[in-house]
């Protein structure tokens, strides 16, 4: 997978946000924003227009079920994946009916993070 365009990752963990950030840079990103809690994402979605978004389902101050509610509304051609620690299926079909591309789990394997990375965004995600 090349994926040589913007992403914002969003997640109130730091150590999440860095792993992801590497993973994306390793694949090709040309910029990575990272944001700590829902509010903080929106408004980097704004202000930077990414291409992909890797938003945490739970965060404080505002979560991202309501994050990616206004980040579709503001852009219905978003891209955006969620990430969790523990998939409920009520919350991955809240996220799938918000507009979801998919949901990764945040300990999928780096090497399955990778994969699926590769068959969300296509192996030759160029912009």
């Amino acid at each position: 997978m090349i994926f040589t365009g913007k992403a914002l990752v969003v997640d109130d963990e730091p150590h999440v946000r860095k792993y992801i950030s590497l993973i994306l840079r390793s694949r090709g990103a040309s910029a990575i924003i990272e944001a700590a809690n829902g509010a903080e994402g929106f408004a980097a979605y704004e202000r930077e227009r990414p291409d992909l978004v890797l938003l945490d389902v739970n965060m404080p101050v505002q979560d991202g079920l309501e994050t990616i509610k206004q980040i579709r509304a503001f852009d219905p051609e978003a891209t955006v994946i969620m990430l969790t620690s523990l998939a409920t299926r009520q919350t991955i079909e809240e996220a799938a009916e918000s507009g979801a591309l998919h949901y990764l789990r945040k300990d999928t394997p780096r090497a399955e993070l990778v994969a699926l990375l590769t068959e969300l965004l296509g192996p030759d995600a160029e912009d």
